[in-house]
């Protein structure tokens, strides 16, 4: 009888817990910038500089602890024996091999004012481009420059040349990663689908919008139909229609379509 029992039993399937901790946390992660995208600019912005500062002072905080805190073995010698050339190289190289606290405030300064300038730019210019990865990457360079203590005597001036070297830098690795990572001849057709999506969290189902070939002239006229025949859920249905009734210029298209 027992056997009998034993043999009825359903037994479940064994679930990796990493895979279902890494499920979770994309939930989590897509309703989190599904709220944020939502939300006025200021909050936006507030946020996603908090966020992007907390985790560069995390990484410059272990960054700070494998180097050992290097400024301590720095020798500092009296300032009346050095010409302001050579001690503002040395604060510079103070600065730059400083402890975890540091290392922390400065990774915080970098990313977040690089991710707050990129949010307003990428909301204001509705894209990310060259243009506003050089913006933000000058920010962040001059804040750096302001906030570590590189900057010397002439504290403006080098917060300026340090914002250009970042700029300058910045735009390089931005042009040099469109180069190498140009999407198929039939992506051209979903970029702003795709940037739509990648701001909703919802990226997932770019390839139900291809499968429908509901491509970027077609947003304006999207419809809740039109996304349930594509076979997306109701959850980003209304996501996506919400988004498109806020957008000034798909609004614009649509009103000129009628």
């Amino acid at each position: 009888m027992e056997r009998g029992k034993e043999q009825g039993m359903v037994v479940m399937p064994h679930q990796n817990p990493i895979e279902q901790l890494q499920a979770k946390f994309k939930e989590v992660e897509n309703n989190f910038r599904g709220w944020l995208a939502k939300q006025s600019l200021p909050v936006e912005a507030a946020v996603v500089t908090t966020t992007s500062a907390a985790q560069g002072a995390a990484i410059g905080a272990f960054m700070g602890t494998l180097t050992n805190d290097v400024s301590s073995s720095l020798p500092t010698p009296p300032q009346a024996s050095l010409d302001p050339q050579a001690m503002a190289s040395l604060k510079q190289a103070q600065a730059l091999s400083g402890g975890p606290l540091v290392q922390a405030r400065n990774f915080a300064v970098m990313t977040g004012v690089n991710a707050g300038i990129s949010c307003v730019m990428k909301r204001l210019r509705g894209k990310e481009d060259v243009q506003s990865s050089m913006v933000a990457a000058f920010g962040s360079g001059a804040m750096f420059s302001l906030v570590s203590g590189m900057g010397g005597p002439n504290q403006i001036a080098n917060a300026a040349t340090s914002g250009l070297f970042f700029a300058l830098v910045q735009g390089g690795l931005f042009q040099l990663g469109q180069k190498f990572s140009q999407p198929p001849a039939e992506d051209v057709y979903y970029s702003r689908t795709r940037s739509m999506l990648s701001s909703l969290g919802l990226q997932n189902y770019e390839k139900n919008f291809k499968r429908g070939l509901l491509t970027d002239s077609t947003l304006p006229l999207l419809t809740d139909s039109a996304l349930r025949d594509v076979k997306i859920p109701p959850g980003p249905r209304l996501l996506i229609l919400d988004h498109i009734q806020r957008d000034p210029a798909l609004k614009e298209k649509h009103g000129r379509q009628r």
